[in-house]
């Protein structure tokens, strides 16, 4: 038995309780694990735990190592704060959509739709009936260059949880090398002495009575090295940080749903303010017909005496002025079919919009209950993650009030000859573990922690505004809705009235009874409740698609990816950022 199993021996038995009582601890089951059974010699024994024991030499290192791999295999810890999100009671209806806001209305007015826990769904904009939007908004969803730029950002956000779980791994590194030097022929070699000689060799150098002859040598040298490098996520550190870019990942999906959102709406809206403009243009086309119609008549009637040129000069007036005004309507227009191309990606040069008077009908819009709200609004799912990635990052500065453990090994291969260096005397390795701890840091840690605890606290503050701001637009804009739509139903009657008067006044002018000042305020007056009409049309559509908006469309939490799924392969594509799966902390 050689010197070192001895040592084994004696060693094994007096420290028995570090090797012998080991036998169900997991350093024993890490030792017999990791290393291969021909490292225990045949034959040696321990008689304290009766298993096979290993030379010193070896024994030493694989305790050590293994001793570091059982710590890194234990369940890490995570010293981050628990998260919950926060709780904002929700009313526990919207007081704009009750029916007792309703019993007063004129026939005709709008009324949300019913049942009132119905919610809106998919293509939003369909409900209007125009197939012109239609087309619109499917451009805009494939060629809106705001989305593609949100959509690019969800995919930097993706990148980035990548790179965050690379951390649970080790690192690896290869330096090949192959080196040759030459030794220099000048210099004086030491002799030595060969017994029974008179000469002294040292390699190729050769020295005879005292005088020494060198030869250069040329040394190869062939490397294949390997190293590896780990830190264990003993408290979770790397948890924490994967999971703050995994929630931040899921704060640019929520954005890029409400800049999606907020595009589809802008359309819309843009939509109908065009063709507010068409109705507007016809108004004043029909009025620049009357007014030549009755420039004509006061003609007539100052050629026939009946009347005087006063009146054919007021009522030139009145036909040029609204003709200027008629005119400047193509100006808005414009602008707003310049914004529509620019919405759907393309150039203004080459886009325009058919003239088609505003003549669509309110659809009856499902407001659904506010609790439903929280979980319709890409906006509040975006403030919502912004509240776990803010806990997250507590969590991984908490991690560092704790020593991290680190990992080292390296091996290869090396030899002088290339013919040799895939041997096993070619073979070298090492094994290595180290620990840190900072001792004082003047209250670094400590101040860092507060921050961010400060930040989450400010997350909290900014989701509850975010959720109290949409209940607000909700409520705005049903009652908007509803005191529009009354007010329509009285300007139509308005102008039904101004109607009588202008025929009034007219037949009364023909007859030379009344001047035809009465005729111009009966024309203005009709002109300024059609104008009216077509202004309050357009405010109810536009209010009809920001409620729509403020209800978040037809977008739904579920749609969000979960936080394990923002780095998967089978990533949303630009047309939508959705998933089956329900928003995982």
């Amino acid at each position: 038995m050689t010197s070192s199993h001895l040592r084994a021996k004696a060693s094994c038995g007096a420290a028995n309780p570090g090797c012998s009582r080991l036998s169900a601890g997991s350093l024993r089951l890490a030792i017999r694990r990791f290393l291969p059974q021909e490292t225990f010699p045949p034959g040696v024994v321990c008689r304290s735990c009766e298993r096979a024991s290993l030379p010193l030499r070896s024994i030493v290192p694989a305790k050590v190592f293994a001793t570091a791999i059982c710590i890194s295999l234990l369940t890490a810890c995570n010293v981050g704060p628990k998260y919950t999100p926060p709780a904002v009671p929700p009313p526990p209806a919207f007081k704009e959509a009750a029916p007792a806001a309703y019993s007063s209305a004129p026939p005709g007015a709008w009324q949300p739709a019913q049942p009132q826990d119905a919610v809106l769904k998919g293509k939003w904009w369909e409900m209007f009936n125009e197939p012109e939007l239609n087309t619109l908004e499917d451009q805009l969803n494939i060629d809106n260059q705001n989305i593609a730029q949100y959509f690019q950002n969800f995919m930097a956000a993706r990148a980035q949880v990548g790179e965050a779980r690379a951390g649970y791994y080790p690192t690896v590194t290869a330096n090949p090398s192959v080196n040759n030097s030459r030794s220099s022929t000048n210099g004086t070699a030491s002799p030595i002495i060969a017994a029974g000689s008179g000469s002294t060799a040292t390699g190729t150098t050769a020295t005879t009575t005292g005088a020494s002859t060198t030869t250069a040598r040329i040394v190869s040298d062939f490397s294949l090295p390997v190293d590896a490098s780990w830190q264990p996520d003993l408290w979770g550190r790397i948890r924490n940080t994967v999971h703050e870019f995994q929630y931040a990942a899921q704060v640019s999906a929520a954005d890029l749903e409400n800049e999606r959102l907020t595009e589809q709406a802008a359309l819309a809206e843009y939509y109908f303010e065009l063709r507010g403009q068409d109705a507007l243009q016809d108004v004043y086309n029909r009025t620049i017909e009357a007014d030549r119609q009755s420039l004509a008549l006061t003609r007539a009637l100052a050629e026939t005496g009946i009347d005087n040129q006063e009146a054919v000069a007021q009522a030139e007036v009145t036909l040029k002025d609204a003709e200027a005004t008629g005119t400047g309507i193509a100006t808005n227009r414009a602008l707003y079919e310049h914004a529509m191309a620019t919405l759907i990606g393309k150039s203004a040069s080459t886009f325009s919009m058919p003239v088609k008077s505003l003549s669509t009908p309110l659809p009856a819009i499902p407001v659904g209950i506010p609790s439903e709200l929280l979980q319709r609004r890409p906006d509040i799912a975006a403030a919502e993650r912004t509240l776990a990635q803010a806990n997250a990052v507590i969590g991984v500065e908490k991690a560092a009030y704790y020593p991290t453990l680190s990992l080292t090994g390296s091996g290869g291969l090396q030899s002088s000859s290339i013919s040799k260096l895939f041997s096993l005397p070619a073979l070298f390795w090492s094994l290595g573990a180290s620990a840190s701890e900072t001792i004082f840091d003047a209250g670094l840690r400590r101040a860092t922690v507060t921050q961010y605890t400060a930040t989450y606290n400010a997350d909290v503050a900014a989701y509850k505004q975010t959720v109290l701001t949409a209940f607000q637009q909700v409520e705005d804009y049903i009652s908007t809705l509803r005191i529009i739509s009354e007010q329509i139903v009285r300007q139509n009657e308005a102008i039904q009235a101004a109607q009588r008067y202008l025929e009034i006044a007219t037949a009364r002018y023909q007859t030379g009874l009344d001047p035809y000042l009465d005729v111009i305020t009966a024309e203005n007056t009709l002109l300024a409740d059609q104008q009216t009409v077509v202004t309050l049309r357009v405010n109810e559509m536009t209010a009809a698609v920001q409620l729509i908006q403020a209800l978040g469309g037809g977008w739904d939490v579920t749609q969000l990816p979960a936080a394990a799924q923002v780095s998967s392969k089978d990533a949303p594509g630009k047309g939508a950022v959705t998933s089956s799966s329900h928003l995982m902390p």
